[in-house]
């Protein structure tokens, strides 16, 4: 995840408090001091509290079942997206917070509703509908084990803590499929540390997914069978399944001392499978079984400008970076297969697996 540089300074200012409260005072010091001792200033409920706004693009994006057939017959999968995210990072005496919310919004080969295609509606006239709008948000919170029983038997070697995981992500998007998905999550993280200031974070997850398909919804395309042949709702609830989840980031500390403006992170989330495409229905409503997911940002450079600029009080304050992404079997489609969605007459569509540079740029607040 992004915020995996922030984490880094959590853990210096956990190690600070820990300090602080049993230093001891030299002779002189204590010679120096009054009589009457002066209180102990109590620590804030939050030790690290980060709030960013990024805006970013996203060049070569995709939307599964999302194209545009060319004349010559080539399928143009591919959506321009801009990004706007919030995203905000705490530390406190017992583990970390961490929560973002984005805005997707696509190109013209990514329509809203009431087009189901490019210039296609359900009805099959053609329309210039706007490009789709998404609404992403992510929370993940941890429960430090080394904090919680006040030991550090969780700490060997390169390996710092042990935590408790949970979290939650929802999305909700205004294209004619109308998905509306809703996932919980629920494991450990293993924190290990890296050289120059830098960490790896692993987390196994139990990951369970509720989502919507308007194309499954009763009365869209017949009556049906509620629960056998369509969905009464639309929902789709999909078998609780595992994920793992990796986030890192280190500082370029091997630059030479006027170039260190520059840090590398990462992140990569593996989801398992979680049945059949169209949820909880039966083999008459259809669908393909889903794969396992991987939905990847494997590199980012990051330069702190303000750092450069203004020195190391204002230390990224403003961020730009780079980064390589790489998204695999998109919400568990199968590339290689989802009839009409990933593949259309044998051929890929382009639009179940995503590979793009994206870039963007960073301000704290």
């Amino acid at each position: 995840m992004s915020y995996s540089y922030r984490a880094m300074a959590a853990a210096t200012v956990l190690s600070l408090a820990a300090l602080a409260p049993t230093q001891q005072a030299s002779a002189a010091d204590m010679a120096a001091m009054p009589m009457k001792a002066k209180p102990i200033v109590d620590l804030p409920f939050f030790l690290v509290n980060d709030n960013r706004v990024t805006y970013s693009y996203i060049f070569d994006g995709t939307d599964p079942g999302a194209f545009t057939v060319r004349p010559d017959g080539s399928i143009n999968g591919k959506t321009a997206k801009s990004v706007y995210s919030f995203t905000h990072f705490d530390v406190w005496a017992y583990g970390t917070n961490f929560f973002t919310i984005s805005m997707f919004k696509s190109d013209h080969n990514d329509p809203a509703s009431p087009c189901t295609a490019p210039g296609v509606t359900i009805t099959g006239g053609a329309a210039d509908c706007a490009g789709a709008t998404e609404i992403y948000g992510l929370i993940r919170s941890t429960f430090g084990l080394n904090e919680i029983f006040s030991t550090k038997a969780f700490t060997y070697g390169y390996l710092r803590n042990v935590s408790l995981e949970i979290g939650a992500d929802a999305n909700s998007e205004n294209t004619f499929l109308a998905p509306a998905k809703r996932d919980v999550v629920a494991g450990l993280q293993f924190a290990f540390d890296l050289p120059y200031k830098g960490f790896l974070n692993v987390a196994p997850l139990y990951y369970k997914e509720i989502n919507h398909n308007a194309f499954i919804q009763c009365g869209l395309f017949g009556p049906g069978t509620a629960g056998v042949t369509c969905s009464s709702d639309g929902n789709t609830e999909y078998k609780g399944t595992w994920a793992v989840e990796v986030n890192y980031y280190m500082d370029l500390g091997f630059l030479p001392a006027n170039m260190q403006y520059f840090s590398l992170s990462g992140r990569a989330g593996w989801y398992g499978k979680k049945g059949n495409q169209n949820g909880s229905l039966g083999a008459l409503a259809g669908g393909t079984e889903t794969a396992v997911e991987l939905n990847s940002e494997p590199i980012r450079l990051t330069m702190d400008v303000s750092k450069a600029i203004w020195g190391d009080k204002y230390s990224h304050n403003v961020d730009v970076w780079v980064a390589y992404r790489y998204w695999q079997n998109k919400f568990g489609l199968d590339h290689n297969a989802a009839p009409g969605v990933c593949t259309l007459a044998g051929r890929s569509t382009n639009t179940c697996t995503e590979e793009s540079l994206y870039s963007g740029i960073t301000v704290k607040f």
